[in-house]
């Protein structure tokens, strides 16, 4: 078998398996009791709490543990609109990922207006569309790092500048870019941004929100003072620590898997253009390394995903969350693709973990499919 959904979700490290062992099988205490058994656990939270900081260039009180990037994203749209009495503007983009766009619905269904940035035909925001909708009455600005679906990296620290310079709240979402580029609080300036460990080869079912000190929102769940009084929920200890190691890990060897990724990317191009396959790369110049959204002009995106997974590759048609779905990606629509191509559009997203022969097979098999129609 073949993983080239890597977008999707990544292959657990076995360092972090080993790192959440002593979390699920010896040292189980819960971390909010006082007694000396939960110790382990309260230091452990501490110290992971220490290296995701350390990793983002943030202060260890600024991250709370969430989830995954779904409630993380939840938090920052819906948690700063009901903390503004005054029913203030939430502006977002039409290419977010739907735990933005969902959220987004909800809270304009509560009377919060909701303005959509419009993308260029690269995927990319651009400042000038931000400066022709925000004024005063903003409250929040949220635009994601990496687009999911075709990979454009967004403009975020001069979009940041220019909601700041409005008096705006910034959230980027950067579930899909975290421990792939380099990803720093301070130099982009946001005041959230949200994450999600299996995206950096953690565990599932955990994540963070970072929030700079200062920036007014209110809780996500009443209960217990755990996260500061602001995440209620006995923590998931295991899965806090395996994102920690995970995310160290990939911010280590970022320069290493980086050249390694976009080297094979290269290749995968090289061989596909070798072949004389007929195919239109979307996002723009600026990706993220390894994701690559292809459309080609001959066979469907939903029928080259089925031949290539008969042939043991695994890859994508856009967004896994839109998998059980058929109707044209949001991302592709926004930026216009033209009907017929969006429709014969995968998503093939390469990993650390892949190698030279899985990029040979990819192309092999792509070539026999656009033959064979």
């Amino acid at each position: 078998m073949i993983y080239a959904d890597n977008a999707a979700t990544t292959k657990l490290d076995i360092n972090v398996f080993e790192a959440m062992k002593p979390y699920l099988l010896e040292e189980y205490g819960n971390a909010s009791q006082p007694y000396s058994f939960s110790r382990s656990a309260k230091a452990a939270i501490k110290n992971a709490r220490q290296t995701v900081a350390l990793c983002i260039n943030a202060k260890p009180d600024e991250i709370y543990f969430t989830s995954g990037g779904t409630e993380s994203d939840n938090w920052a749209i819906k948690g700063s609109a009901f903390s503004d009495a005054d029913y203030k503007t939430t502006i977002t983009s039409q290419i977010e990922h739907h735990a933005v766009l969902n959220a987004c619905v909800t809270i304009k269904r509560l009377r919060y207006p909701v303005v959509y940035l419009r993308a260029i035909k690269d995927g990319v925001i651009t400042p000038t569309e931000l400066e022709s909708v925000i004024n005063n009455r903003t409250r929040l600005v949220s635009v994601m790092l990496v687009n999911n679906e075709i990979g454009t990296i967004q403009p975020v620290k001069e979009l940041c500048s220019i909601a700041h310079a409005h008096g705006a709240v910034f959230h980027t979402d950067a579930v899909q870019a975290l421990g792939h580029i380099p990803v720093d609080v301070h130099e982009l300036g946001v005041d959230m941004l949200s994450a999600s460990a299996h995206k950096f080869n953690g565990p599932k079912g955990i994540g963070f929100l970072y929030i700079r000190k200062g920036t007014i929102i209110v809780p996500y769940a009443d209960g217990g003072a755990q996260e500061f009084g602001f995440r209620a929920g006995t923590e998931n200890v295991a899965s806090i620590v395996g994102m920690a190691t995970a995310l160290k890990a990939n911010c280590e060897k970022l320069d290493k898997n980086t050249a390694q990724i976009k080297g094979l990317e290269r290749l995968l191009i090289e061989k596909l253009n070798d072949a004389s396959i007929q195919f239109v790369r979307n996002g723009g110049n600026n990706t993220l390394p390894g994701l690559l959204s292809l459309s080609f002009t001959g066979a469907e995106g939903e029928a080259i995903l089925h031949r290539m997974d008969l042939l043991g590759i695994s890859i994508s048609t856009g967004s896994a969350c839109d998998s059980m779905h058929t109707e044209i990606s949001h991302v592709l629509q926004a930026i216009r693709l033209d009907k017929t191509l969006a429709n014969r559009t995968i998503r093939i997203s390469l990993g650390k973990n892949n190698t030279v022969e899985d990029v040979e097979a990819i192309a092999t098999a792509l070539k026999k499919i656009e033959c064979d129609r």
